[in-house]
């Protein structure tokens, strides 16, 4: 089964470098023609312009798509074909999430602010935030979302050769007397490349409905 990256920006290149091709099968970039029209795994790393297409596509092969852009139209609309929505891919900060969700209803109440940072490129949606302030019972405006690097190296102590590729969260918890802090970093080049490899190899293994799935379900189902 062929796996299929769309997009041209950084991260797509990324993939199609990094991927493995081999039994799983060939990792070929996305091409509106030209593509056997076959089951495939396709993985959605671009700015949208193409989603109709590729949808299409889906939809006639029965593809399952990995939805990597935050925001995407696929998050709201009717789908015919398995869609995976990760708003992060590095399977150890999915679990870390996922540990969130489960047990983060038992810190409402106390104060808890949430800092994000990223390279200052980033203009995305900072969707591993959002998902996070969602766990924890905060609006995405109470993100403290960080792009300038003297913050960056000052204040959080991201390292000088970090600041141009980086993810960065941190979580505290007050009550006055006690404080609690965690911290997700996130650092080097095409550091979701493995996890996105897992999350494919994870869809063409066993049959998946036509509808969305959130990466979460993977992991509660113990498929990463």
């Amino acid at each position: 089964m062929q796996v299929i990256v769309v997009g041209s920006g950084k991260l797509a290149r990324e993939l199609l470098g990094a991927l493995p091709s081999g039994d799983a099968g060939e990792v070929v970039p996305w091409a509106a023609e030209g593509l056997p029209a076959e089951k495939s795994v396709v993985v959605h790393a671009g700015s949208g312009r193409e989603l109709q297409a590729v949808s299409a596509f889906c939809a006639s092969t029965q593809s399952p798509l990995v939805e990597l852009s935050t925001g995407s139209a696929l998050e709201h609309t009717a789908v015919g074909f398995p869609v995976i929505l990760c708003p992060n891919t590095n399977l150890l900060m999915l679990k870390f999430m996922a540990m969130l969700e489960r047990s983060g209803h038992l810190f409402r109440g106390y104060r808890i602010g949430l800092t994000e940072s990223h390279q200052a490129q980033k203009s995305s949606v900072p969707g591993t935030a959002v998902s996070m302030a969602q766990a924890l019972g905060l609006s995405p405006a109470e993100i403290r979302s960080v792009r300038d690097p003297e913050v960056q190296r000052g204040e959080l102590k991201i390292p000088q050769e970090h600041l141009a590729r980086h993810a960065y969260h941190q979580v505290r918890m007050e009550d006055g007397a006690c404080s609690v802090k965690l911290e997700t970093l996130v650092y080097g080049d095409a550091p979701y490349a493995d996890g996105v490899a897992h999350i494919v190899a994870a869809a063409q293994e066993r049959p998946l409905e036509n509808r969305r799935y959130s990466i979460m379900e993977f992991i509660d189902n113990a498929w990463l």
